[in-house]
């Protein structure tokens, strides 16, 4: 492999990386960012000005699976070009 070569793997294997890191702490965290809405909803009665309508209390469980699982493939596919 030249350098650009090895260069791009590395570079998906941490994309690959971030993603499955990144989804997993979303997933730790959902239970304390729900208990966080319902106090700021109960504390303010009004939706935050600074949260859009897009915006979600908490992390969906599905998506963030599917992230997870779509990360770790490519991290391991780029591990193994690497090694290989």
């Amino acid at each position: 492999m030249n350098f650009y070569d090895d260069l791009l793997v590395q570079l998906l294997g941490a994309l690959g990386a971030a993603l499955f890191v990144g989804n997993g702490l979303a997933l730790i965290r959902r239970r304390s960012d729900a208990r966080a809405a319902k106090t700021r909803a109960r504390r303010s009665g009004a939706k935050s000005p600074h949260r859009g309508p897009d915006d979600l209390a908490q992390a969906p469980l599905g998506r963030s699976v599917l992230y997870m699982v779509i990360g770790f493939v490519v991290m391991v596919a780029a591990i193994g070009s690497l090694v290989a």
